[in-house]
C-alpha cells in the first residue's frame, strides 16, 4: 500500500513532525509513503530533528512504485508542491506563500488517491488564514476534500484508539453534527436529517474499525441544551429534532440511544459503554477527546469516496521549528489510515472489485 502525507504549512510543525516520525511511520504501517510538499522545506526540516534521512524529490508516485516495492526509512520521496519563494516564509508566521503551497498539496494527493495510485492521504496542519491570504476560502481541510470529491454528506470525526483513558475495545469515536461555524449559526444547522446523516456515517466507520465481531457499534447521542433539555424546560431540541432522528436511526437497525447530557456522556463512553458519540458541535466533541488523548487523536473525514486521516492539532507556531513538536498524533493518523485502507482492500477482494 502506498499512503501520501501533505506537509501542511511551511512554518508550522508540519514538515519536522514528518520527518521526525518517518521511521516509526514506515515500521508501524509497513507502507510506502511519498510526501507531498517542497522539498527544500523537509531538507531543513531534517537538520532542525537531525534526521539521517535523504530527500529525493519525485515527479509522480508512478515513480515511487518504478522503484521499489518495499518504504526505506532514510529515503524521503517527496513531490514538488507550490513555488519556490515558500522556503523563504519565516518560521511561524502567517504567509500566503505557505498557504498556496499546503493547498496546492492537498489538492495533488487527493487527486492521486482518486485515481487509485494512492490508498489513503494523511494530512499535516494547515493555517486557516494562510489559506485564505492565498486566495482558497474554506474553513479547513474537512471542506476541501468534501468539494475536491463532489460529496455533500460528509462529516469531521475524532477517534481514539484503545488503550490509555480509552476503555472501549475498538476505540472511540466522536463525529460532529455541525463544524467549521459560529456557534449562532448552529440551531438552524441541526435537523432531524443532519443528526441522522452523521449517526449512519459513524456507524458505517465504526463497523469497518470492529470488523468481523458480529455486533453493531454502540452509539450515544449528546443533547445540545443542558440536561437534556430537561423535558423541555431549557430548549425543545431534544424532542423535536434530536430523539426523532434516533428514532429514524433505530428503525433502520443502529444501536443508537440518547440523548445524553453532554456533561456526562463522555464519561460513559470513556469507559467504554459506547463506541461512538454523536456530538452536536465542534468544541462539544474536540474538547471531550482531546481531554482523554489529546497526542493520539486522529482527525478522519467521513464520507468520502478516499481514505483520509490527519492529526488533531494546528500548526503551533509557537513551537515551530524548535525541533520540539511532538509526533504522536501524526503516527496514529498514519496507523489508522493504512488499518482503513487495508479493511477496504480486504472488502474489495471479498466483494470481487478490481483496483
Amino acid at each position: 500500500m502506498i499512503l501520501g502525507i501533505t506537509m501542511g504549512d511551511a512554518a508550522g510543525i508540519g514538515p519536522e513532525i514528518i520527518v521526525g516520525a518517518w521511521r516509526e511511520i514506515i515500521y508501524q504501517t509497513n507502507c510506502r509513503v511519498v510526501v507531498y510538499g517542497h522539498p527544500g522545506i523537509l531538507q531543513q526540516a531534517t537538520v532542525l530533528r537531525k534526521i539521517n534521512a535523504v530527500i529525493t524529490e519525485i515527479p509522480s508516485v508512478d515513480e515511487l512504485l518504478q522503484k521499489s516495492e518495499v518504504a526505506d526509512v532514510l529515503t524521503i520521496p517527496c513531490i514538488r508542491c507550490g513555488g519556490e519563494s515558500v522556503v523563504e516564509v519565516p518560521h511561524g508566521t502567517v504567509d500566503a506563500r505557505a498557504g498556496d503551497a499546503a493547498y496546492r498539496a492537498i489538492i495533488r494527493a487527493i487527486d492521486d488517491a482518486k485515481t487509485g495510485i494512492l490508498d489513503a492521504v494523511i494530512t499535516a496542519p494547515i493555517h486557516k488564514n494562510a489559506l485564505n491570504l492565498a486566495g482558497y476560502h474554506y474553513p479547513g481541510h474537512t471542506e476541501i476534500f468534501a468539494e475536491r470529491c463532489g460529496v455533500n454528506d460528509f462529516a469531521m470525526m475524532l477517534y481514539l484508539g484503545h488503550g490509555e483513558n480509552i476503555c472501549a475495545e475498538y476505540g472511540l469515536a466522536v463525529v460532529h453534527v455541525t463544524l467549521h461555524t459560529a456557534m449562532k449559526n448552529i440551531f438552524g444547522q441541526i435537523t432531524i436529517d443532519s443528526v441522522l446523516a452523521k449517526a449512519r456515517l459513524i456507524d458505517d466507520f465504526m463497523k469497518r474499525m470492529i470488523g468481523l465481531s458480529g455486533r453493531r457499534p454502540r452509539i450515544g447521542v449528546c443533547s445540545l441544551n443542558p440536561h437534556a433539555g430537561e423535558d423541555g424546560l431549557f430548549g425543545t431540541e431534544e424532542i423535536q429534532i434530536i430523539r426523532p432522528a434516533i428514532q429514524r436511526a433505530v428503525a433502520e437497525g443502529l444501536e443508537i440511544t440518547g440523548p445524553f447530557p453532554a456533561d456526562t456522556i463522555m464519561v460513559n463512553a470513556q469507559k467504554g459503554n459506547f463506541d461512538a458519540v454523536v456530538a452536536m458541535f465542534h468544541d462539544q466533541g474536540h474538547i471531550a477527546l482531546k481531554l482523554l488523548g489529546m497526542h493520539r487523536a486522529v482527525n478522519i473525514t467521513l464520507g468520502l469516496p478516499i481514505i483520509r486521516t490527519s492529526v488533531a492539532h494546528g500548526t503551533a507556531f509557537d513551537k515551530a521549528w524548535r525541533g520540539i513538536a511532538g509526533t504522536g498524533s501524526l503516527l496514529e493518523a498514519c496507523r489508522v489510515a493504512a488499518k482503513l485502507a487495508a479493511s477496504r482492500q480486504y472488502v474489495d477482494r471479498e466483494q470481487g472489485i478490481e483496483n
